[in-house]
């Protein structure tokens, strides 16, 4: 019965209801997430946006000297942005200055196999397909870039090379895009070891990275509850190595709002849209507590399913 239902499943929802999403796709492209805008202003090109507006932008939502920082942008949403792609680059390096680390997403698979295959993929020359800040950042002499295909990393400063070393060594983690992409050696690992200030310029929950480390933490936490015969066949009854299948995908917009009713998130306007942030360890921890104390409420009916069987294997 399971496998048949794995099978019917559709990758991509045909409608987007109120709650939970109920997405299985490994490109994860459908969880509806707040797109932060001010009211009266849209993404008109009405507002001037300067590199301090920037780093005075980043500061107020959390950011210190020394800082490590990690954001995802919509360029076109603060306005006009005075130096494009660049300018947002170095305003958020000043808003850590001095000794602070910035650090983007630069993604290169873009959830297609059959354009996208492990073994094309050239550390200095395949480009991110996550926005053009993404791009520049990439393309920037001082940067350093994790070398992982899926869910590669790029940062500048002085902990650049430390964040990015290595990605996919020590233990491996599940994940619908391979084991190594946030393994314990991974810049998605260290960003929550060092409790880094995780941001968004224009873009939502659906944009959130670290939400997959999260899913990849809650799947890990039963299977390692098993005993060892029984784990990796319950791990590949779900999506595995980018084939379609049930993942514990959770709503990122019902998250966020969760978040920010614990006071988790700082919001401050930029231009014409917003910036929020949040620091990774205590969000990775909230959004874990919720996704434990109420499954139901965050997963897919097969999901339930995989869990309820997992839990039953356990208390044999």
């Amino acid at each position: 019965m399971w496998t048949t239902m794995c099978r019917l499943l559709p990758t991509e929802p045909k409608t987007r209801k109120p709650g939970p999403t109920r997405c299985i796709s490994p490109a994860c492209r459908c969880v509806p997430t707040p797109r932060p805008t001010i009211t009266g202003c849209g993404n008109d090109m009405s507002s001037e946006v300067s590199r301090q507006d920037i780093a005075a932008a980043f500061r107020s939502a959390g950011a210190r000297p020394g800082d490590l920082l990690l954001f995802h942008s919509s360029l076109k949403s603060m306005g006009h942005v005075d130096g494009g792609a660049q300018t947002v680059i170095d305003g958020a390096l000043d808003a850590v200055a001095p000794g602070g680390t910035v650090a983007v997403p630069t993604l290169w698979y873009n959830g297609k196999p059959l354009e996208r295959r492990k073994e094309d993929f050239d550390l200095k020359t395949s480009p991110a397909w996550n926005g053009l800040v993404a791009e520049t950042m990439r393309q920037d002499s001082r940067a350093v870039r994790s070398d992982h295909f899926t869910h590669s990393v790029s940062a500048i400063g002085p902990f650049a090379a430390e964040l990015t070393s290595n990605h996919g060594s020590g233990r491996p983690f599940p994940s619908p895009w391979s084991e190594t992409a946030f393994a314990e050696v991974s810049p998605w690992s260290k960003l929550y070891q060092f409790n880094a200030l995780y941001a968004f310029i224009g873009c939502g929950m659906k944009s959130c990275t670290m939400k997959h480390w999260i899913e990849s933490r809650y799947v890990s936490g039963l299977l390692d509850r098993l005993p060892e015969t029984e784990r990796g066949r319950c791990r590949k009854l779900l999506a595995y190595e980018r084939q379609k299948g049930p993942w514990c995908y959770f709503d990122g917009r019902t998250m966020y709002l969760r978040l920010a009713a614990q006071g988790l998130i700082r919001t401050v306007r930029l231009g014409d849209t917003l910036l929020f942030a949040f620091r990774t360890r205590p969000m990775a921890d909230a959004a874990l507590r919720e996704l434990e104390r109420d499954p139901e409420n965050w997963f897919h009916p097969l999901i339930l399913e995989w869990r309820k069987m997992v839990l039953d294997l356990i208390h044999q």
